[in-house]
């Protein structure tokens, strides 16, 4: 089986327990009913999949190698509605013997009858929302556990039998520190030397119109903590530490903000920045599949009370030569192995290639990418202004 070929399905639960005052994603606490409700039009999705595919004259592969599990705290799901979503999953779906599955998790909120039917269901690979590993910063931003919680969770799930723990940290929450930053990199590579972690995710603390918190900055209010975030030069400072620390640990940087030995790497992120094809099922979820011209990407809406409804269907792009030149620069320039530049020219048109090159020698002069091997890619300076040079790239070679 090409794995270029196979599938990866994304799953959103936009429940959690309480919301991050930075949060931007579609989620909130779910009462109960609400939660039944969701699920129930949740499998009805799945169901009809292969249906709504073949209106967009899409190809949807039957077979899955990778299952993520996000939101939201999808840990939160009673085992029998994991129970529910999986049953439907593996009837719509071939889901190979050794796919990678994943389930986004909050510390101290996996109950032991939901790890075990997790477990028996097939999840393979546990994401935690850690963000940090010290309290104050914990609670400033509404997290409900504490640094030790985080290191019970861990060590619990490893115990457990979980294959793969992996965590996020986030540089620039309020009140956080050079010093404090050390104390969490100290948890999380002490984690790794124990065998108990095997993955880290690190982000810069995104400021967003959408969040509260976001909101209370741009009004230049003092809730949420607001008045407690550092400098945005410090948490670029952060982000680097983190850089410099965690290859040292043994979890190399494969991606702007993901560390893993090549073993332990996220198969169904890969996806995303691979252009393979993958679904998504659920509120504020997204797809990209092969059509016969190219391909097709499509999103469902991002609240809950419209998800399902008729007519619900959010925006839908179709990806031709172009649009495909595009995304292969800039996704594949987001992994620290690079873009191959020959690759490119066999792909694209060199009427669009050609401007590309010239314009990745400017940057490489300025430092912000290298060519090494025949690959193009970001240095550590230009990770940190990606979106610019990406910006910078695709100017270039606009026609």
């Amino acid at each position: 089986m090409d794995v270029s070929e196979s599938l990866g399905v994304y799953v959103s639960v936009p429940f959690c327990r309480a919301k991050c005052s930075f949060c931007n994603f579609a989620s909130g606490v779910g009462k109960a009913g609400e939660i039944e409700a969701y699920v129930a039009q949740l499998c009805a999705e799945i169901q009809g999949s292969a249906t709504a595919a073949e209106r967009l004259g899409a190809r949807l592969p039957r077979y899955v190698d990778t299952v993520y599990l996000g939101g939201g705290t999808p840990s939160l799901l009673s085992p029998s509605k994991l129970q529910q979503i999986f049953t439907v999953l593996r009837r719509s779906f071939d889901v190979a013997a050794d796919a990678e599955i994943t389930l986004e998790a909050a510390p101290a909120q996996i109950a032991d009858d939901v790890l075990d039917v997790a477990l028996a269901l097939g999840v393979n690979r546990v994401s935690l929302g850690v963000q940090s590993f010290v309290d104050r910063e914990c609670a400033a931003v509404g997290r409900l556990h504490t640094g030790d919680d985080c290191l019970r969770e861990i060590r619990r799930l490893r115990a457990a039998g979980v294959a793969e723990v992996g965590a996020d940290l986030i540089a620039g929450l309020p009140y956080q520190t050079a010093a404090s930053w050390e104390l969490s990199l100290d948890a999380a590579v002490g984690l790794v030397a124990e065998g108990a972690l095997t993955h880290m995710s690190v982000y810069l603390l995104e400021i967003d119109e959408d969040s509260r918190l976001g909101q209370e900055v741009m009004a230049g209010g003092q809730r949420f903590h607001a008045h407690g975030i550092p400098q945005e030069e410090l948490g670029v400072e952060l982000y680097e530490r983190a850089c410099e620390r965690l290859p040292d640990a043994g979890l190399g940087q494969y991606e702007i903000s993901n560390f893993a030995a090549e073993r332990h790497r996220s198969r169904h992120n890969v996806k995303y920045w691979r252009r393979a094809p993958y679904v998504g099922f659920g509120v504020d979820a997204h797809s990209m599949l092969r059509t016969e011209s190219g391909a097709v990407r499509f999103a469902n809406v991002d609240d809950l009370t419209s998800y399902g409804m008729p007519g619900s269907r959010g925006e839908r792009t179709l990806v031709g030569a172009r649009e495909a030149f595009e995304e292969t620069v800039f996704l594949g320039l987001r992994m620290n192995e690079g873009v191959a530049v020959e690759a490119l020219r066999e792909q694209f048109a060199m009427e669009w290639v050609a401007p590309y090159e010239d314009a990745a020698r400017e940057l490489v002069r300025e430092g912000l990418m290298t060519e090494l091997a025949g690959c193009w890619r970001l240095t550590g300076r230009g990770r940190l202004v990606s979106n610019e040079v990406f910006g910078h790239l695709l100017e270039e070679v606009a026609v």
